[in-house]
C-alpha cells in the first residue's frame, strides 16, 4: 500500500473552506466535530498520468461527486455546491498541483462546528479537497494473499453502507490490520450473516464458471463507482 513520509507533501496546494491554500496550512481545530466523532463524508478519486499524452486522467469524477452529495444528505449536511462547481474545484486543484504521476483526490465534507456532543443535526459543515501523489493501493504484480477475517462488516442497519462516512472506516482499519498482522496483504470481510461482503476498503469480484460474480448491494457493501464500471464493461 502506498505510504508517505510526510515531506513529499511539501509545496502541494489544498482547498479548504472556500480557498486554495498550501496543504501545510489546511488545518482544522481539534475541537472540530468531525475530528471528535468521525462525522465526515468523502470520496477517493483516482487520476492516472499518461506520459505519452502528457495528460492526467481522473476516473469518473462526476459519479464520485454525485455520491458525495448523496452521502451528505444521509449525514444531514447542508447543501453542497452542484456537481459542476465541485468538479471545477477538483480540476483547478489538479491544475495548481500539476502532478505528472498517479494521484489520489479526496473531496470531503465534514461537520465543522466546534462542539462536544454526539449528534448530526444542528451542526455546520464545510468542504476540503486534497490531491496527493499516490501509486497502486495494493502491489498486485505478483498476486496478493488474502484472509477471511473475524472482524465483520458494519451492518447497513447500523451505518448506511451506501455512504462513504469517515467514522465507518475504523471497521475497515480493524479488518486491514487483522489481515496484515497475520501475514496477509488484504482482508476478505463477511457480513454478520457470514456472507462475503467486501475487502477492507474495496469491492470484490471473482470469476466462477466463466461468469463474473460479486456480492450484491444487500450484502452491506459500498456501491462502488469502480464496481459499477467493471459491471458495465463485463
Amino acid at each position: 500500500m502506498a505510504e508517505s513520509a510526510g515531506h513529499e507533501y511539501d509545496g502541494i496546494t489544498a482547498y479548504l473552506e472556500g480557498d486554495f491554500r498550501p496543504l501545510a496550512d489546511a488545518k482544522v481545530s481539534v475541537m472540530t466535530h468531525a475530528f471528535l466523532y468521525g462525522t465526515a463524508t468523502f470520496e477517493g478519486i483516482r487520476a492516472y498520468w499518461n506520459a505519452d499524452e502528457g495528460q492526467l486522467y481522473a476516473l469518473k469524477v462526476t459519479e464520485h461527486l454525485e455520491r458525495l452529495r448523496s452521502s451528505c444528505k444521509i449525514m444531514l449536511m447542508n447543501p453542497l455546491p452542484d456537481v459542476q462547481e465541485l468538479k471545477g474545484i477538483v480540476v483547478e486543484l489538479l491544475k495548481r498541483n500539476a502532478f505528472k504521476e498517479d494521484v489520489y483526490i479526496r473531496p470531503s465534507v465534514y461537520k465543522s462546528t466546534k462542539a462536544i456532543g454526539v449528534k448530526l443535526h444542528g451542526l455546520e459543515n464545510d468542504l476540503y479537497v486534497i490531491s496527493v501523489p499516490f501509486g497502486d493501493y495494493i502491489d498486485t504484480a505478483t498476486g496478493i494473499r488474502c484472509a477471511t477475517v473475524a472482524t465483520r462488516r458494519t451492518s447497513d442497519l447500523a451505518i448506511p453502507a451506501r455512504a462513504k462516512i469517515a467514522g465507518n472506516y475504523v471497521n475497515s482499519a480493524f479488518s486491514k490490520s487483522e489481515a496484515g498482522l497475520n501475514g496477509f496483504d488484504e482482508a476478505i470481510v463477511l457480513t454478520e450473516a457470514g456472507k462475503v461482503s467486501e475487502g477492507s476498503a474495496e469491492n470484490l469480484f471473482m470469476v466462477r464458471g466463466g461468469k463474473l460474480v460479486t456480492p450484491g448491494v444487500n450484502d452491506d457493501i459500498l456501491e462502488g463507482i469502480t464496481r459499477a464500471g467493471i459491471i458495465e464493461i463485463a
